[in-house]
């Protein structure tokens, strides 16, 4: 059994929920205040990878990114990047793909809270960002967390997106969910058991631990 799979799943992981993030926090805030007429189609688009299939996101992916069509064309000739078997081209659909697991509870938790909140800041002379930064956010911690654990976890537990656009090429795109697939193929069972726990006790342990900080248990537990 290889580590470089859970290794490259880590990375993977750990890129995608700090790009999600940035483009994330944003995004949620206008869909939060925002009272543009085109706004559900917005919420649509982001929402569409909690229904569609991953295997269909990834076939369009494949397509558009195709050294042989005239955008991933375009992208080689100009920047010499290729993103079809590539970990970059894993960042990009697994930021495409999990958006929605940044997005839903950062929108949640700026949409929960008082408009007085933002009125008094912006009364006071703060900017927007000054008020996102220093009134906003500070108040949905919880919801900042979930976005971030889930996008994390769910990046993690990944199959279909990433198979259609990285393949499974040992050490660049072979993470642990195909290595679980490739070994359950060869019927060696033992490395794929080794796998799927690792990966069960991490989300698991994850989880828990969001549950525990949003739900206050470890403050009454450090009384």
């Amino acid at each position: 059994m290889s580590w470089d799979p859970l290794l490259l799943t880590l990375k993977l992981a750990l890129v995608t929920t700090v790009i999600l993030f940035l483009l994330a926090l944003p995004l949620a805030y206008w869909l939060a205040y925002s009272r543009a007429r085109f706004k559900p189609i917005v919420e649509t688009l982001v929402s569409m990878p909690l229904v569609l299939p991953p295997t269909v996101l990834g076939f369009y992916f494949l397509i558009a990114f195709s050294p042989r069509n005239a955008f991933g064309n375009l992208l080689d000739s100009l920047f010499g990047l290729q993103l079809i078997f590539s970990f970059p081209g894993l960042v990009l659909a697994s930021v495409l793909y999990s958006l929605p697991f940044m997005v839903h509870p950062i929108q949640a938790g700026l949409s929960s809270l008082s408009p007085s909140l933002r009125e008094a800041s912006y009364l006071m002379g703060n900017s927007k960002f000054r008020t996102l930064r220093r009134i906003l956010l500070p108040n949905i911690r919880p919801a900042l967390l979930t976005g971030i654990v889930l996008s994390f976890a769910h990046t993690v537990g990944e199959f279909g997106v990433v198979l259609m656009i990285g393949g499974n090429i040992p050490g660049r795109t072979r993470v642990a969910s195909i290595a679980i697939y490739d070994e359950v193929e060869a019927l060696n069972y033992g490395a794929a058991n080794v796998y799927s726990a690792i990966l069960f006790i991490a989300t698991f342990t994850i989880l828990l631990l969001v549950y525990l900080v949003n739900g206050g248990y470890l403050k009454r537990f450090w009384r």
